[in-house]
């Protein structure tokens, strides 16, 4: 009994051994213990946390957050190192008001950082944007081909790498084409002259379109007659592809067939016109001029 209290004894006497003694901080072994543990235990519940958040995530998703833990992993070891340091008596006042400004300052400067970070975050985890989607940005239309943490990068329809901050995923209404399927409905809009037989210009689109190769068969294509307009009685034909990137270049064609079938029947396109109507109180008047006159200049 007396050996064990010797031991707790000498226990107690190791724990309150001060390594460092100064006039406002004094470390003790014990604190020092504590800090050592408190850092394993961050480590092993960060390990346990990445493989939670990346279980279901593709490889190539993973290797991404490696440097957002390891990110975090130190930040925890800062906040872990100063909350026992200041449950352990030290006081962290004059460091904490030293430190005030320079946090204030990187706060300003990196918001924008870490809010496209954190934005990267919650695409790869919720898989809301993947590689290989069409998606629409500023008008300029491109297809995803990589998704890092704070940058998504897309190739547009004339070869130009668009590069798209995170946050505006989340902050702005983006269209992506293919987000729930890869199919997308599009249409080619005519306009062609009044008395112009509908029934034909119908049937001439319909079949122009389940002609086109690109074009599905399934969803069928329709035509719509859209409108009463001004010079010209408006149509479009209503189809479904599965390449949205490449739509232009299936359009094109789809234009050219429809004006070189509108010449073979007779059909033409208009272009818009205008009639001018002149109001006057009093009836034109002939005036006549003076050929010495005119040839003065007079």
């Amino acid at each position: 009994m007396e050996e064990l209290k010797n031991i707790f004894k000498g226990l107690d006497e190791f724990l309150a051994y001060k390594i460092w003694n100064g006039d406002k901080v004094d470390i003790t072994a014990a604190t020092f213990l504590t800090v050592i543990i408190s850092l394993i235990v961050v480590n092993y519940a960060l390990k346990l946390f990445h493989k939670l958040v990346t279980a279901k995530l593709p490889e190539e998703d993973k290797n991404k957050f490696i440097s957002v833990f390891g990110f975090l992993r130190y930040l925890f070891y800062i906040l872990v190192v100063l909350v026992v340091l200041h449950t352990s008596g030290v006081n962290l006042t004059v460091l904490l008001t030293a430190s005030a400004a320079l946090f204030v300052g990187l706060g300003f400067a990196l918001q924008y950082l870490f809010q496209d970070i954190i934005s990267g975050i919650l695409i790869i985890m919720d898989q809301s944007l993947r590689v290989g989607d069409i998606v629409e940005v500023n008008q300029k239309v491109g297809q995803v081909f990589e998704i890092r943490l704070r940058t998504t990068r897309a190739l547009t329809r004339d070869d130009k790498v668009i590069i798209i901050p995170n946050h505006q995923f989340l902050t702005d209404s983006i269209y992506n084409y293919t987000q729930n399927h890869k199919s997308t409905r599009e249409n080619v809009k005519v306009g062609v002259a009044y008395g112009s037989d509908v029934n034909l210009v119908t049937k001439i689109l319909e079949n122009i379109a389940s002609e086109q190769k690109g074009v599905l068969n399934n969803p069928k294509p329709f035509v719509l007659f859209d409108d009463f307009g001004d010079s010209a009685l408006l149509f479009s034909i209503n189809f479904f592809i599965s390449d949205s990137y490449g739509d232009p270049k299936i359009k094109s064609a789809m234009r050219y067939k429809i004006d070189a079938k509108f010449r073979e029947h007779g059909i033409s396109i208009p272009f818009p016109q205008r009639d001018v109507h002149l109001f006057q109180p009093r009836p034109f008047q002939k005036v006549q001029i003076d050929n010495n006159t005119a040839t003065n200049g007079n």
